[in-house]
Protein backbone atom coordinates (compact mmCIF):
# COMPACT_ATOMS: atom_id res chain seq x y z
CA UNK A 1 0.00 0.00 0.00
CA UNK A 2 1.36 3.42 -0.98
CA UNK A 3 0.58 6.31 1.35
CA UNK A 4 1.39 10.03 1.40
CA UNK A 5 2.81 11.47 4.61
CA UNK A 6 1.13 14.78 3.80
CA UNK A 7 -2.10 13.10 4.90
CA UNK A 8 -0.92 13.04 8.52
CA UNK A 9 1.41 16.05 8.60
CA UNK A 10 -0.79 18.55 6.78
CA UNK A 11 -2.59 19.71 9.94
CA UNK A 12 0.37 19.28 12.29
CA UNK A 13 1.49 22.65 13.69
CA UNK A 14 5.14 23.38 14.44
CA UNK A 15 4.25 23.93 18.10
CA UNK A 16 2.55 20.54 18.39
CA UNK A 17 5.39 18.85 16.52
CA UNK A 18 8.10 20.29 18.75
CA UNK A 19 6.12 19.60 21.94
CA UNK A 20 5.01 16.05 21.15
CA UNK A 21 7.88 14.77 19.01
CA UNK A 22 10.89 17.07 19.23
CA UNK A 23 11.14 16.72 23.00
CA UNK A 24 12.18 13.08 22.61
CA UNK A 25 15.37 13.96 20.69
CA UNK A 26 18.38 15.65 22.22
CA UNK A 27 20.77 17.68 20.12
CA UNK A 28 23.58 15.38 21.25
CA UNK A 29 21.68 12.34 19.99
CA UNK A 30 21.10 13.92 16.59
CA UNK A 31 24.66 15.21 16.22
CA UNK A 32 25.99 11.70 16.83
CA UNK A 33 24.32 10.42 13.64
CA UNK A 34 26.67 9.96 10.69
CA UNK A 35 24.17 11.54 8.31
CA UNK A 36 24.32 14.75 10.36
CA UNK A 37 28.08 14.67 10.93
CA UNK A 38 28.75 14.44 7.23
CA UNK A 39 26.59 17.44 6.42
CA UNK A 40 27.80 19.64 9.26
CA UNK A 41 31.36 19.31 8.02
CA UNK A 42 30.54 20.45 4.49
CA UNK A 43 32.49 23.56 3.70
CA UNK A 44 30.48 26.76 3.15
CA UNK A 45 27.02 25.13 3.03
CA UNK A 46 27.03 23.21 6.31
CA UNK A 47 23.61 21.81 7.19
CA UNK A 48 20.27 23.62 7.04
CA UNK A 49 17.63 23.40 9.74
CA UNK A 50 15.44 21.59 7.22
CA UNK A 51 18.03 18.87 6.73
CA UNK A 52 18.73 18.68 10.45
CA UNK A 53 15.06 18.23 11.36
CA UNK A 54 14.37 15.70 8.59
CA UNK A 55 15.47 12.91 10.90
CA UNK A 56 12.66 13.73 13.31
CA UNK A 57 10.10 13.96 10.51
CA UNK A 58 11.08 10.54 9.20
CA UNK A 59 10.93 9.14 12.72
CA UNK A 60 7.44 10.62 13.10
CA UNK A 61 6.34 8.92 9.86
CA UNK A 62 7.56 5.54 11.12
CA UNK A 63 5.71 5.98 14.40
CA UNK A 64 2.53 7.01 12.61
CA UNK A 65 2.62 3.99 10.30
CA UNK A 66 3.42 1.74 13.22
CA UNK A 67 0.29 2.89 15.00
CA UNK A 68 -2.10 3.16 12.06
CA UNK A 69 -0.92 0.47 9.66
CA UNK A 70 0.87 -1.95 11.94
CA UNK A 71 4.13 -1.26 10.13
CA UNK A 72 6.99 -2.98 11.97
CA UNK A 73 9.87 -2.73 9.48
CA UNK A 74 11.50 0.21 7.72
CA UNK A 75 13.92 -0.56 4.89
CA UNK A 76 16.41 1.83 3.34
CA UNK A 77 19.91 2.49 2.11
CA UNK A 78 22.81 2.62 4.51
CA UNK A 79 22.78 6.42 4.42
CA UNK A 80 19.32 6.31 6.03
CA UNK A 81 20.46 4.30 9.06
CA UNK A 82 20.40 7.27 11.43
CA UNK A 83 16.94 8.41 10.34
CA UNK A 84 15.50 4.91 10.54
CA UNK A 85 16.91 4.16 13.98
CA UNK A 86 15.56 7.53 15.15
CA UNK A 87 12.14 6.11 14.32
CA UNK A 88 12.85 3.06 16.45
CA UNK A 89 13.80 5.35 19.32
CA UNK A 90 10.63 7.43 18.98
CA UNK A 91 8.43 4.33 18.92
CA UNK A 92 10.23 2.92 21.94
CA UNK A 93 9.68 6.11 23.91
CA UNK A 94 6.08 6.91 22.97
CA UNK A 95 4.30 3.79 21.79
CA UNK A 96 6.21 0.64 22.72
CA UNK A 97 5.55 -1.90 19.98
CA UNK A 98 7.65 -4.18 17.75
CA UNK A 99 9.73 -2.11 15.31
CA UNK A 100 12.76 -3.06 13.27
CA UNK A 101 15.22 -1.51 10.82
CA UNK A 102 16.87 -3.05 7.78
CA UNK A 103 19.45 -1.18 5.71
CA UNK A 104 21.53 -2.10 2.69
CA UNK A 105 24.95 -0.84 1.67
CA UNK A 106 24.68 1.90 -0.96
CA UNK A 107 25.63 0.98 -4.49
CA UNK A 108 28.46 3.25 -5.56
CA UNK A 109 30.50 3.57 -8.72
CA UNK A 110 34.25 3.04 -8.84
CA UNK A 111 34.63 6.82 -8.59
CA UNK A 112 32.73 6.81 -5.29
CA UNK A 113 29.54 8.43 -6.62
CA UNK A 114 26.25 7.17 -5.21
CA UNK A 115 24.03 5.18 -7.54
CA UNK A 116 20.76 7.04 -7.05
CA UNK A 117 18.16 9.43 -8.40
CA UNK A 118 19.86 12.52 -6.99
CA UNK A 119 23.02 11.94 -9.01
CA UNK A 120 23.65 13.62 -12.36
CA UNK A 121 22.60 11.42 -15.26
CA UNK A 122 20.29 9.25 -13.17
CA UNK A 123 17.95 6.93 -15.06
CA UNK A 124 14.30 6.11 -14.55
CA UNK A 125 12.27 2.98 -15.27
CA UNK A 126 9.47 5.06 -16.83
CA UNK A 127 10.13 5.25 -20.60
CA UNK A 128 8.63 8.75 -20.69
CA UNK A 129 11.45 9.91 -18.38
CA UNK A 130 14.28 7.75 -19.75
CA UNK A 131 13.79 6.29 -23.22
CA UNK A 132 14.64 2.59 -23.70
CA UNK A 133 17.53 3.69 -25.94
CA UNK A 134 18.98 6.02 -23.28
CA UNK A 135 18.36 3.31 -20.69
CA UNK A 136 20.34 0.78 -22.73
CA UNK A 137 23.16 3.25 -23.36
CA UNK A 138 23.43 4.01 -19.64
CA UNK A 139 24.28 0.41 -18.86
CA UNK A 140 26.41 -0.01 -21.98
CA UNK A 141 28.60 2.90 -20.84
CA UNK A 142 29.31 1.32 -17.45
CA UNK A 143 32.91 1.65 -16.29
CA UNK A 144 35.01 -1.53 -16.64
CA UNK A 145 35.59 -1.39 -12.88
CA UNK A 146 31.86 -1.49 -12.14
CA UNK A 147 30.42 -3.81 -14.76
CA UNK A 148 30.97 -7.14 -12.98
CA UNK A 149 29.38 -5.88 -9.78
CA UNK A 150 26.42 -4.54 -11.76
CA UNK A 151 25.99 -7.90 -13.46
CA UNK A 152 25.73 -9.43 -10.00
CA UNK A 153 23.39 -6.77 -8.63
CA UNK A 154 21.04 -6.13 -11.53
CA UNK A 155 20.80 -9.33 -13.58
CA UNK A 156 19.77 -12.92 -12.98
CA UNK A 157 22.79 -14.39 -14.74
CA UNK A 158 24.44 -17.32 -13.00
CA UNK A 159 27.89 -17.03 -11.44
CA UNK A 160 29.57 -19.07 -14.19
CA UNK A 161 28.30 -16.72 -16.88
CA UNK A 162 29.37 -13.64 -14.95
CA UNK A 163 32.81 -15.12 -14.33
CA UNK A 164 33.16 -15.72 -18.07
CA UNK A 165 32.20 -12.12 -18.83
CA UNK A 166 34.73 -10.92 -16.24
CA UNK A 167 37.48 -12.85 -18.02
CA UNK A 168 36.35 -11.41 -21.36
CA UNK A 169 36.46 -7.89 -19.88
CA UNK A 170 40.02 -8.42 -18.67
CA UNK A 171 41.24 -10.01 -21.92
CA UNK A 172 39.40 -7.84 -24.44
CA UNK A 173 38.14 -4.69 -22.71
CA UNK A 174 37.72 -2.84 -26.03
CA UNK A 175 34.97 -5.27 -27.10
CA UNK A 176 32.82 -4.32 -24.06
CA UNK A 177 31.12 -7.72 -24.06
CA UNK A 178 30.29 -7.49 -20.36
CA UNK A 179 28.69 -4.08 -20.85
CA UNK A 180 26.71 -5.31 -23.85
CA UNK A 181 25.34 -8.24 -21.86
CA UNK A 182 24.53 -6.02 -18.88
CA UNK A 183 22.66 -3.54 -21.08
CA UNK A 184 20.83 -6.35 -22.87
CA UNK A 185 19.75 -8.13 -19.69
CA UNK A 186 18.58 -5.07 -17.77
CA UNK A 187 16.84 -3.37 -20.71
CA UNK A 188 15.01 -6.59 -21.58
CA UNK A 189 14.00 -7.05 -17.96
CA UNK A 190 12.53 -3.54 -17.71
CA UNK A 191 11.28 -2.75 -21.22
CA UNK A 192 10.79 -6.18 -22.78
CA UNK A 193 12.29 -7.98 -25.75
CA UNK A 194 10.45 -5.95 -28.41
CA UNK A 195 11.71 -2.56 -27.22
CA UNK A 196 15.20 -3.94 -26.67
CA UNK A 197 15.29 -5.25 -30.23
CA UNK A 198 14.31 -1.78 -31.48
CA UNK A 199 17.20 -0.31 -29.51
CA UNK A 200 19.69 -2.81 -30.93
CA UNK A 201 18.43 -2.28 -34.48
CA UNK A 202 18.67 1.51 -34.12
CA UNK A 203 22.21 1.27 -32.72
CA UNK A 204 23.27 -1.02 -35.54
CA UNK A 205 21.68 1.25 -38.14
CA UNK A 206 23.29 4.40 -36.75
CA UNK A 207 26.73 3.13 -35.86
CA UNK A 208 27.06 -0.21 -37.62
CA UNK A 209 25.95 -1.68 -40.92
CA UNK A 210 22.24 -1.91 -40.19
CA UNK A 211 19.38 -0.59 -42.33
CA UNK A 212 18.12 2.82 -41.23
CA UNK A 213 14.88 2.35 -43.12
CA UNK A 214 14.12 -0.77 -41.08
CA UNK A 215 14.78 0.88 -37.71
CA UNK A 216 11.96 2.16 -35.52
CA UNK A 217 11.60 5.96 -36.09
CA UNK A 218 10.73 6.73 -32.46
CA UNK A 219 13.79 4.83 -31.24
CA UNK A 220 15.98 6.65 -33.76
CA UNK A 221 14.70 9.99 -32.48
CA UNK A 222 15.48 8.93 -28.92
CA UNK A 223 18.94 7.78 -29.97
CA UNK A 224 19.63 11.16 -31.55
CA UNK A 225 18.00 13.23 -28.83
CA UNK A 226 21.20 15.21 -28.29
CA UNK A 227 21.88 15.67 -32.01
CA UNK A 228 21.23 19.08 -33.60
CA UNK A 229 17.71 19.22 -35.00
CA UNK A 230 15.78 21.39 -37.44
CA UNK A 231 12.03 21.26 -38.02
CA UNK A 232 10.43 22.30 -41.31
CA UNK A 233 6.76 22.33 -42.30
CA UNK A 234 7.34 20.46 -45.59
CA UNK A 235 10.02 19.03 -47.86
CA UNK A 236 10.10 22.09 -50.11
CA UNK A 237 10.87 24.28 -47.09
CA UNK A 238 14.15 22.46 -46.34
CA UNK A 239 17.06 24.66 -47.48
CA UNK A 240 19.68 23.53 -50.02
CA UNK A 241 21.93 20.82 -48.64
CA UNK A 242 25.07 22.97 -48.08
CA UNK A 243 23.08 25.47 -46.04
CA UNK A 244 21.29 22.67 -44.16
CA UNK A 245 24.65 21.16 -43.19
CA UNK A 246 25.76 24.53 -41.84
CA UNK A 247 22.45 25.11 -40.03
CA UNK A 248 22.77 21.72 -38.33
CA UNK A 249 26.31 22.56 -37.25
CA UNK A 250 27.75 19.62 -39.15
CA UNK A 251 29.86 21.99 -41.25
CA UNK A 252 31.23 25.41 -40.21
CA UNK A 253 30.17 27.10 -43.45
CA UNK A 254 28.41 26.59 -46.78
CA UNK A 255 31.75 26.45 -48.57
CA UNK A 256 33.08 23.72 -46.26
CA UNK A 257 29.79 21.85 -46.72
CA UNK A 258 30.35 21.87 -50.51
CA UNK A 259 33.85 20.48 -50.02
CA UNK A 260 32.56 17.73 -47.73
CA UNK A 261 29.90 16.82 -50.27
CA UNK A 262 32.47 16.51 -53.04
CA UNK A 263 34.65 14.40 -50.74
CA UNK A 264 31.79 11.94 -50.18
CA UNK A 265 31.61 12.64 -46.44
CA UNK A 266 27.87 13.34 -46.37
CA UNK A 267 24.99 10.88 -46.32
CA UNK A 268 21.23 11.14 -45.90
CA UNK A 269 19.54 8.20 -44.24
CA UNK A 270 22.61 6.09 -44.86
CA UNK A 271 22.90 6.93 -48.57
CA UNK A 272 25.94 8.93 -49.69
CA UNK A 273 25.13 12.26 -51.31
CA UNK A 274 27.58 14.32 -53.37
CA UNK A 275 25.32 16.75 -55.24
CA UNK A 276 24.99 20.28 -53.86
CA UNK A 277 21.54 20.56 -55.45
CA UNK A 278 20.27 17.31 -53.99
CA UNK A 279 16.47 17.15 -54.27
CA UNK A 280 14.78 15.83 -51.16
CA UNK A 281 12.08 13.24 -51.90
CA UNK A 282 9.26 11.71 -49.87
CA UNK A 283 10.85 8.30 -50.38
CA UNK A 284 13.85 9.38 -48.29
CA UNK A 285 11.80 10.12 -45.20
CA UNK A 286 12.03 7.66 -42.34
CA UNK A 287 8.63 7.06 -40.83
CA UNK A 288 7.25 9.63 -43.24
CA UNK A 289 8.87 12.63 -41.52
CA UNK A 290 12.56 12.18 -40.62
CA UNK A 291 15.81 12.76 -42.48
CA UNK A 292 19.05 11.75 -40.78
CA UNK A 293 21.97 13.75 -42.14
CA UNK A 294 25.41 12.39 -41.31
CA UNK A 295 28.90 13.73 -41.74
CA UNK A 296 31.63 11.14 -41.41
CA UNK A 297 30.82 8.13 -39.26
CA UNK A 298 29.20 9.50 -36.11
CA UNK A 299 28.19 13.16 -36.57
CA UNK A 300 24.43 13.31 -37.06
CA UNK A 301 21.83 16.00 -37.59
CA UNK A 302 18.09 15.41 -37.59
CA UNK A 303 15.54 17.01 -39.91
CA UNK A 304 11.91 16.54 -38.96
CA UNK A 305 8.79 17.53 -40.85
CA UNK A 306 5.82 18.76 -38.89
Amino acid sequence: EAVNNLDWTRNLSIIDFLRDVGKHFTINYMLAKESVKGRINREETGISYTEFSYMILQAYDFRHLSGTRGCTLQIGGGDQFGNITAGLELIRRTRPSPAYALTFPLITTASGAKFGKSEKGAIFLDPSLTSPYAFYQYWFNTDDRDVVNYLKYFTLLDQETIDGLAIERDDNPHLRQAQKRLALEVTTMIHGETETRKVLDASQALFGAGDLAAADPATLRAALEAAPTRVYPSLDQIPPLPRLLADLGLCPSNSQARKDLKAGAISINGQRVTAEDHAYSPGELLGGRILLVRKGKKNYGVVTLG
